[in-house]
């Protein structure tokens, strides 16, 4: 038999499929991928083990532009349930191969009684079964830190998003430091589950080295995504005690342990934007407090130097009244003294007694009037000028007369500071 080449096999396989399967056949899958582009809408069909719920079949699908445009709102009205990936879905459809693409199924119609697939109706009762637990919250209920900068990454070590999640980190613009430790993971088949559970328990050991915990992934078919929709997975990630930041999928994917971490946002390099952010956050409040810090302390040091210098205006005023005080308390004195004696005299002089007597009554007196005039004398010491002098005061003159209003100086006069030992001259400026 001569040989054929390959565009004449697949030629033949085509042939045999159109004579064989003509007519359309109602098939129930789950749609684990749904894309549109151009309005014609591509989609991934799969078909699960019940008990193991790895993949058994699987089959691309295609729904053209004008079948999508009236299928998609007619399913969602009459479902309430967005076209979407993780649903089961009844389709009819017609079985086509092409030489270059392969085998594909067209979707014509559409059952909207048939809706929930396994994926969501699973994730529904794992969630429920959390709430039920009181652990479904556990882990949003964590306080994020304020400096997530020592991070555990669950992810593989070959993925891209590990890839971009690291370099986002290390070429940040601000320049801020993060210490990342990679707790490597299988992110896609069936050893998911078993795989992430032991990275977290490897952290879990050594939590008090680690702010937060990142789990990420790159892209994929959601098929891929089927590892992360296991209770044991969400139950630990939702009762961990460090806060669990999920970027494992695209915009698109929903996963349990994203619907149960604390952050859960759409692919590696936003879940580096996010602790970039949250650092940010930290820097900019701690700017604004250093900023009113030190608005407070120039307020203060320019608050006490205003204080201070109308202290010092008020001080050569003080003194000078002191001055003025104390001699008009001597002279009061001196005039007090003086008619006290005269007043004494005259009485003396008209009692006439002896003058023995006289002496003898005047001694007393005599005593008292020394005894007040020290006590005088002392007192005009302490107020004058050159004992307020000593005690640190200055006495400003200008042409021989104490200065008491500085805004009467001006400039080029010339002054003088008395002080305690000397004088200063000095030009106004």
């Amino acid at each position: 038999m001569e040989p054929i080449t390959l565009y004449e096999l697949n030629e033949l396989v085509k042939q045999t499929l159109e004579l064989g399967m003509p007519d359309t056949y109602w098939v129930q899958a789950e749609l684990s991928e749904v894309r549109v582009n151009s309005g014609h809408c591509y989609v991934e069909f799969v078909q699960k083990d019940r008990r193991s719920n790895s993949l058994v079949a699987k089959a691309r699908g295609v729904i053209w532009r004008n079948v999508y445009a009236a299928l998609k709102p007619y399913f969602e009205q009459t479902t309430g349930q967005l076209f979407t990936a993780g649903i089961k879905v009844q389709v009819e459809v017609s079985v086509s191969f092409h030489e270059l693409y392969g085998y594909s199924l067209t979707v014509t119609d559409i059952d909207p009684s048939y809706t929930m697939g396994d994926m969501a109706r699973k994730r529904q009762e794992i969630l429920r079964q959390l709430q039920e637990e009181g652990v479904l919250e556990l882990n949003k209920e964590l306080e994020m830190p304020m400096l997530p900068q020592r991070i555990a990454v669950i992810s593989s070590a070959t993925a891209a998003g590990y890839g971009d999640f690291s370099n986002q980190l290390s070429n940040n613009a601000r320049g801020f430091y993060f210490h990342t430790e990679l707790f490597p993971a299988i992110m896609q088949g069936d050893g998911v589950e078993q795989s992430i559970l032991q990275a977290l328990d490897d952290i879990y050991a050594r939590e008090q080295e680690f702010d937060v915990v990142v789990i990420i992934r790159g892209g994929g078919a959601t098929s891929d995504l089927t590892g992360f929709d296991t209770y044991n997975l969400a139950a630990a990630v939702a009762q961990f005690p460090l806060p669990v930041i999920t970027g494992i999928g695209h915009e698109r994917d929903d996963t349990v342990i994203d619907m149960v971490s604390h952050t859960r946002v759409k692919t590696p390099t936003a879940a580096a934007e996010f602790l970039i952010g949250r650092m940010q956050e930290a820097a900019d409040e701690l700017a604004f407090l250093a900023q009113r810090l030190n608005k407070g302390v120039s307020l203060l040091i320019y608050e006490s130097k205003e204080s201070l210098l109308r202290l010092q205006t008020r001080i050569p005023a003080k003194a000078m009244q002191r001055v003025a005080d104390g001699k008009l308390y001597l002279q009061n004195a001196k005039h007090r003294i003086l008619q006290g004696a005269m007043t004494q005299v005259s009485r003396q002089r008209q009692a006439l007694p002896p003058l023995q007597l006289l002496l003898q009554m005047a001694i007393p007196q005599v005593e008292k009037c020394r005894y007040q005039l020290m006590l005088l004398r002392q007192k005009v010491v302490d107020a004058s000028p050159d004992k307020l002098l000593t005690k640190g005061y200055s006495i400003t003159l200008k042409n021989g007369k104490v200065v008491k209003d500085a805004n009467l100086l001006k400039t080029g006069d010339e002054i003088v500071t008395r002080l305690k030992q000397g004088e200063i001259t000095s030009i106004v400026k």
